[in-house]
């Protein structure tokens, strides 16, 4: 191993501290456990949508972004990692990519196994993301996606039910003041009569785009619309309004959404400068938002795709989907304190005498497979035994258990351990060590919850 810095006076090489990189971020207990609860959810509500779980890759091939997200996205021109993988014995090497996001890769894996060859599917994954851009609240390097797709179905009753998920899972999280916008880009070729109208009128007052306009004006005007520069925001929203090139199929597929969206009593507003940052959606695209988060308030956004799957090779089928990140969703949830409370084990084992630990372990073992969360005292210097009671208890009223379970030197040669509460008024009770049955059933009982 290199070593770095120079000895120490006694001859002891030093190591300069290893850091995580930069937007990348360690998650560790009791923050580990908030994700826990929310995937939780997560995975509740999708198995009452009748929705399954599909897991692809971290690495893709670089073309299959390319091709699915679009050339002159933000995320293929700047923020993708990508590298030339080493070269075959043929000298050939293939060009990788960590995934940016989760549709294309779930739309490739659907394709290459021919996964919707007995009619359309339901699928959701949970899996990290990669975007080199810069680390912001809520916002990382590595950050982390839940998304949701229904491939081979083209009625907008899908797409109304895809925007009823989401808003269920908001529902069952708790978050509030989230908005619903809704819009529709239409079929390609009702886009492009747009495009070439916005093309016109961005012309006639090029001298107020700004850089990062100009540059977008001929290869993707639709994403002008989408400008953050305040500058720009006027004439953004004076711009052709996409609506109004829509036929009337595009009309009827969108009216259909906000038929069945208002009957559930969901309401939206409908955002005309709503395009998302990928080139592969079409009909309807929705996001949820909330000012609570600041400028970068949109935490779910999805549509309809119908043409991803073919555009990537496959075979054409319609799909609609949308992703939300767990890193913005779970900064509302503390916003707006609904973090629940820790989970705390239910029986804190004292063990007094290091002689007592066989005997311990195998009935925590036991309680463990009847349900019971326990947790082992244990001593971080073996030299120093396994400390007074007094230390052993004040470690166990921290942990949270309602109950100590003490093993007694002097209870242990009668075959009884002792369960002493630790949140509620009541003596300590003895049990035999014999008799896990009714002891287990104390400790779950509903006086300690």
């Amino acid at each position: 191993m290199p070593q770095t810095g120079a000895a120490t006076s006694k001859n002891k090489p030093s190591f300069k501290p290893v850091q995580a990189i930069r937007g990348m971020n360690d998650i560790l207990p009791p923050e580990s456990a908030l994700w826990e609860w929310l995937e939780e959810k997560v995975r509740a509500v999708m198995h009452q949508w009748s929705y399954r779980n599909v897991r692809t890759p971290v690495l893709e091939h670089t073309g299959l972004f390319v091709r699915g997200l679009g050339e002159v996205t933000d995320i293929v021109e700047k923020e993708m990692y990508s590298f030339e993988d080493r070269a075959d014995k043929q000298g050939d090497a293939d060009h990788l990519s960590l995934r940016p996001e989760g549709t294309a890769g779930v739309v490739r894996a659907v394709s290459e196994h021919s996964y919707l060859y007995d009619g359309g599917k339901r699928l959701y994954y949970m899996a990290p993301m990669f975007r080199r851009e810069r680390p912001q609240r809520g916002r990382y390097r590595q950050f982390h996606q839940v998304g949701a797709e229904a491939l081979g179905f083209a009625g907008p009753e899908v797409d109304a039910e895809m925007i009823l998920l989401a808003h269920e899972l908001w529902q069952q999280i708790g978050l509030k003041d989230v908005t619903l916008q809704l819009n529709s880009l239409g079929q390609p070729e009702e886009r492009q009569r747009h495009r070439e109208a916005l093309i016109a009128y961005f012309q006639a007052n090029e001298d107020q785009l700004d850089e990062d306009a100009k540059r977008r004006l001929h290869s993707n005007p639709l994403r002008i619309l989408d400008t953050k520069n305040p500058a720009m925001q006027e004439l953004a929203t004076q711009a052709p309004k996409l609506m109004e090139y829509l036929g009337d199929a595009s009309l009827k597929h969108f009216e259909q959404v906000q038929a069945i969206l208002q009957a559930q009593g969901v309401k939206w507003q409908i955002n005309p400068r709503l395009v998302r940052g990928l080139d592969y959606y079409n009909l309807t695209v929705f996001e949820f938002v909330s000012e609570a988060l600041g400028s970068q308030g949109t935490i779910c956004g999805g549509g309809r795709y119908d043409y991803l799957i073919e555009q990537i090779g496959g075979k054409a089928a319609p799909a609609v989907g949308w992703a939300f990140g767990v890193e913005r969703v779970l900064e509302l949830v503390k916003e707006q304190q609904l973090v629940p409370a820790a989970k705390s084990p239910s029986v804190y084992a004292i063990v007094p005498d290091a002689a007592a630990l066989p005997q311990a372990m195998a009935l925590l073992t036991a309680l463990r497979r009847m349900g019971v969360a326990a947790q082992l005292h244990t001593s971080a210097d073996s030299a120093q035994g396994m400390g007074s009671f007094k230390s052993q208890f004040k470690r166990a009223d921290a942990s949270g258990a309602a109950w100590a379970l003490v093993f007694g030197t002097d209870e242990l040669a009668r075959g009884e351990v002792a369960l002493k509460p630790l949140r509620h008024a009541g003596e300590q009770v003895l049990y035999a060590l014999s008799n896990i049955d009714a002891l287990a059933a104390r400790i779950q009982s509903p006086i300690a919850q």
